[in-house]
């Protein structure tokens, strides 16, 4: 299960949409780059929608079927809002409505989507 912890308005070109934020279950263990230490976290990802902000709104704090997976991808840089450290990933969480999969079937639902 995931959670919907949020949603966020974007805009492509004229037409204005709704993604949701949603939030794994399951903490994890990391280790900070810059630091060493370990810190805790969870995964996190956006899902496009056809809703309203109305809907989006009232769908925050409601639980969602599925998992989010973690899925290896070309390198690239992200900025961390908070301190501004550049960071290079190889890797993007993605959505799926299904409840375990392994990491080689997230990759192959992502790209037949994508």
């Amino acid at each position: 299960m995931v959670l919907i912890t949020g949603y966020q308005k974007k805009q492509a070109g004229e037409k204005e949409f709704f993604m949701l934020e949603l939030q794994g279950e399951d903490i994890e263990i990391a280790i900070s780059q810059t630091t060493g230490l370990p810190y805790a976290t969870t995964r996190r990802t956006w899902l496009s929608t056809t809703f309203n902000e109305t809907m989006c709104m009232g769908l925050v704090g409601k639980q969602l079927s599925g998992t989010i997976n973690k899925v290896e991808v070309e390198p690239y840089e992200f900025v961390v809002k908070e301190t501004g450290e550049t960071m290079t990933l190889d890797y993007r969480y993605i959505y799926s409505a299904k409840e375990k999969q392994t990491a080689e079937e997230a990759v192959f639902e992502h790209q037949e989507v994508a």
